[in-house]
């Protein structure tokens, strides 16, 4: 009760579109039934956290997490949770709400999540759906009363495997630096060996556990050589993650008949710095704005389109492409 009187009481400002205006979702409300909703995919590391805050920035959004692990309160390192700097004031919902040891299946999900996305509708805004549990995901969209009320966008971030591979693995050697194994530590229970249940589950924990056992009575030559090996079965195994979703988005899609509208981000991945930046808006983000304001106005009445073109503020590299596909 608690988390849904938390949910649709929040009402954390919207960032400001273009000239300070706001867009009123209630004009796409015009003609029919369904409210939308966009679903953001992707495998592990592909940038599907930075895609749902840049469209936020550019249509009145809160954000639905659908990832597993990011639920449950602590290990924000471990289960990369986006932090506040980078939620840029967008709304959150489902983030970090859970105790560590609580159960939380893929129904517990669905009920939470479509609360969460009635009560963002409720106050005019977007629901933008992100995470890589693309198992939730599923039962949420195969939901009955979640299809029935609902009509979905689907963006998919591609990375090419190899490319995103080295990409994760660089990634694991980012958060030891960060502090991953420390944080890890104070999850460390000699007594409890079970990691297949609550947030242990999540990778990096159990990989640490031999580690965690053993380094008090090794040396030190010993204890860096047995980090490594966990360090290196933690990077495998997101290798493997990555793998199994970009699977199961491809089974979704052939099984389920998703439309998902794939944006191949492979080039980002492959520059640096202000090229990286300046790829992932032209590749990524511009294409994903034009594909969502196509998605709220098909349904607009003709008269609104005016209004709320004024209220999107477009994406540098695509400014002439959304207002074609606008018009």
């Amino acid at each position: 009760m608690g988390i849904s009187t938390l949910m649709c009481k929040q009402t954390q400002p919207v960032p400001n579109i273009l000239s300070g205006a706001r867009l009123n979702m209630d004009i796409f409300n015009t003609h029919r039934h369904k409210d939308k909703v966009v679903v953001v995919m992707g495998a592990t590391g592909t940038g599907k956290s930075r895609l749902s805050i840049d469209l936020a920035t550019r249509f009145p959004a809160e954000i639905v997490n659908s990832d597993k692990m990011q639920v449950y309160k602590g290990l924000d390192i471990v289960t990369n949770k986006i932090t506040k700097e980078e939620q840029r004031g967008v709304p959150h919902h489902l983030l970090g709400i859970l105790n560590p040891d609580e159960d939380f299946t893929a129904t517990d999900f669905c009920d939470m999540a479509s609360l969460a996305v009635g009560c963002v509708v409720s106050r005019g805004h977007l629901p933008i759906i992100v995470g890589g549990s693309n198992s939730y995901m599923e039962a949420l969209i195969n939901d009955e009363a979640a299809g029935a009320n609902y009509e979905c966008c689907f963006l998919c971030v591609d990375v090419s495997l190899p490319v995103l591979h080295s990409f994760v693995s660089e990634r694991v050697d980012r958060m030891i630096e960060n502090g991953m194994v420390g944080e890890v530590r104070t999850m460390f229970d000699t007594n409890n060996v079970d990691y297949s249940g609550g947030i242990r589950r999540a990778i990096g924990v159990p990989e640490l556990d031999k580690y965690f056992r053993q380094e008090e009575y090794l040396e030190e030559g010993t204890r860096c050589r047995l980090l490594q090996e966990a360090i290196c079965e933690i990077k495998g195994n997101t290798c493997k993650l990555a793998s199994r979703q970009s699977e199961k988005i491809n089974g979704l899609q052939n099984r389920k008949g998703w439309k998902l509208h794939r944006l191949d981000a492979t080039d980002v991945f492959l520059k640096r710095g202000r090229e990286a930046d300046e790829a992932w808006e032209k590749l990524v983000v511009g294409p994903s704005s034009v594909i969502v304001g196509n998605f709220l106005y098909n349904v607009a009445a003709k008269a609104a389109h005016n209004v709320a073109a004024a209220a999107i503020r477009p994406a540098a590299a695509m400014g002439s492409a959304l207002a074609a596909a606008i018009h």
